[in-house]
């Protein structure tokens, strides 16, 4: 997973009620929802900037106001914490007393654990000295402890429990792409099952496609077997997930790989291909693979496409 682009940083804040009735139920349940959220993620960095920073994948301060509490609010810090960090503990404590100092509010501290160390399973900071003693305990879930409970997230049409079994499913299969080919076009399948709303399938179509990526040989088949959900309601997100498929291999800068993949659909949308088109791919510039990738997933001819 690339830091500076994780899908963690954006399907959070994208479904914030589903994410914290997924994660933190009880704090979801004490949330007066009715009267909106606000995130203040600029504001959480000018008040942690010198703190010592871990590998997070997510990290958000959340304005939010409680049930029956008049015009009263609070802030709540989410963290996604993606590795075994030693001082992960005494870093929340950090930010904890250092918001509450800017804000002179309640502060709710809340972690995910994404990181594949079973032993890693920060609660709590403390320490005593001569009757003198502080403490801060702190919620967490821990992914790993969720592979455990496959039916359950099977059922659950909270959006996270698809986040949380691609996440699993990309850790369980890092050096097995056939099995991980075929748990990302289970998780495709298990998506458009639940009817959502098109935006949402798009966010969450992105999040799989992101942290399952697939050999190059295996991208274009698993886009072999996604065209032939065109006939079903599913066609109407095929060009949208190529697209993301598309513009993240060009940002990520794997020119030959996504030449071959353009390749292969320019193959299966036109068929056989004149000897010109391989050459002209392997010579092109990112900017222009990027452009003749997006134009392929809607161009009626070949010519269309290179126009």
């Amino acid at each position: 997973m690339v830091d500076y682009d994780s899908p963690w940083k954006n399907t959070p804040a994208r479904f914030f009620p589903e994410f914290m009735q997924f994660f933190f139920p009880r704090a979801h349940r004490g949330i007066d929802w009715a009267r909106g959220y606000v995130f203040l993620d600029k504001e959480l960095q000018r008040s942690v900037r010198d703190s010592t920073l871990g590998r997070r994948y997510v990290d958000k301060l959340v304005q939010v106001h409680r049930k029956g509490g008049g015009e009263d609010w609070l802030l709540i810090h989410v963290e996604v914490q993606g590795q075994n960090e030693q001082a992960f503990a005494e870093r929340l404590f950090t930010y904890h007393y250092r918001l509450f100092d800017r804000y002179h509010r309640a502060v709710v501290t809340l972690a995910v654990l994404a990181d594949t160390s079973a032993d890693f399973h920060p609660r709590e900071f403390r320490y005593s000295n001569w009757g003198c003693e502080l403490r801060l305990r702190f919620p967490t879930v821990k992914l790993l402890e969720l592979a455990t409970r496959q039916q359950r997230l099977e059922r659950s049409r909270n959006p996270f429990a698809l986040v949380v079994a691609a996440h699993l499913a990309a850790q369980r299969t890092a050096h097995d792409p056939g099995q991980r080919f075929d748990s990302k076009l289970g998780l495709l399948r298990r998506l458009y099952a639940r009817g959502w709303e098109r935006q949402a399938i798009l966010e969450l179509l992105r999040f799989i496609d992101w942290v399952l990526e697939l050999p190059t040989a295996l991208e274009g088949q698993f886009w072999n077997e996604v065209r032939q959900l065109e006939e079903k309601p599913m066609g109407r997100y095929i060009t949208s997930l190529e697209r993301m498929a598309i513009r993240r291999g060009m940002e990520q800068g794997r020119l030959e790989g996504q030449s071959e993949l353009i390749y292969r659909l320019l193959q299966h949308r036109f068929g056989p291909l004149p000897d010109w088109v391989l050459p002209r791919l392997s010579e092109a510039s990112a900017e222009k693979l990027l452009h003749w990738g997006e134009r392929l997933v809607e161009a009626s001819s070949l010519e269309e496409v290179f126009q």
